[in-house]
């Protein structure tokens, strides 16, 4: 018997908090761009994550209760995790924050496909089937959208970034069907997301060397922007979620992280500036409307 509580005021209020932070997310590495480039930047606080979770004790305790016997879902799953954060922080050189989140965020739909091919109790029903294809529908609108080449010469750098994003939602998608059909399902929490941010860590950061990306500027603000992003993106949220995951109902839960995209094209258009175009709007309600269609059970 599931003894998980439904949602009541105090998990409504930090699922509130949790979105605001993952929508936050982008608009900090796009904003620190200029001091930090985004490849840098994660692999910096995936690093300082991963310390701080070691020196808490919950990842060292997950580590030495699965010594070695998960080690290749575990590589799998870090290294589809650091290709994600790659494509992420490529599209953001190259397209609006917003788009990012949003395109970011249809990781459940390639999630819902993997996983009815590779789990009977995940098979798809018609009115999952109905929203991947009203989502696909919404990222073709707001890929074909744009304006002319002529009127806006950034064009075709924003196409590439914003495909980037969505190949970044795919790969967390593929994260998803390997932790759910390898015995990582059964692992601690703190040892996956080990796993993630040393694989994070370990291949972002030489990546950053490779594409000539590799620096950072030390003055205050490029400071609070790798703190925001270490303590409280990749440490605090994620304690947060699993400690929500743990004790509250995950049906709801994920229904309340699709106000993450929304946040997130809201705080772009106000910090960032960047405009909202009609039809990309138009297919991101489309996007967010199927992806919670196919989300549900």
């Amino acid at each position: 018997m599931d003894r998980r509580l439904p949602l009541d005021g105090r998990a409504s209020g930090l699922m509130l908090l949790l979105c605001l932070t993952w929508g936050l997310q982008q608009i900090s590495l796009k904003a620190a761009a200029p001091l930090v480039s985004p490849a840098t930047m994660i692999g910096l606080r995936s690093g300082i994550a991963l310390g701080l979770i070691m020196a808490l004790g919950g990842g060292w305790a997950a580590w030495r209760q699965s010594g070695l016997t998960r080690w290749r879902p575990g590589v799998l799953a870090g290294a589809l995790f650091a290709i994600e954060y790659l494509m992420v922080a490529q599209a953001l050189k190259l397209t609006h924050a917003s788009h990012v989140v949003v395109l970011l965020y249809t990781s459940p739909i390639f999630a819902a496909v993997g996983l009815h091919w590779r789990l009977p109790a995940e098979r798809l029903v018609r009115r999952q089937w109905l929203g991947i294809g009203l989502a696909f529908v919404g990222i073709a609108l707001a890929f074909l959208g744009r304006a002319p080449q002529g009127a806006m010469p950034e064009a075709p750098a924003v196409l590439l970034g914003d495909l980037l994003a969505l190949l970044a939602g795919a790969s967390w998608g593929a994260t998803t069907v390997c932790i759910r059909c390898s015995s990582l399902s059964s692992a601690p929490p703190a040892e996956t997301l080990m796993w993630q941010l040393g694989l994070a860590c370990a291949l972002l950061l030489p990546a950053a060397l490779l594409l000539g990306e590799a620096h950072f500027t030390p003055v205050p603000l490029a400071w609070a922007h790798l703190a925001f992003q270490s303590l409280v993106v990749s440490s605090a949220s994620f304690l947060v979620w699993f400690w929500l995951l743990r004790h509250y109902q995950a049906a709801p839960l994920g229904a309340f992280s699709f106000l993450t995209p929304v946040f997130g094209v809201v705080l772009g258009l106000f910090l960032l500036g960047e405009p909202i175009e009609a039809r990309f709007l138009a297919g991101s309600v489309l996007v967010l409307g199927g992806v919670w269609l196919a989300s549900r059970r």
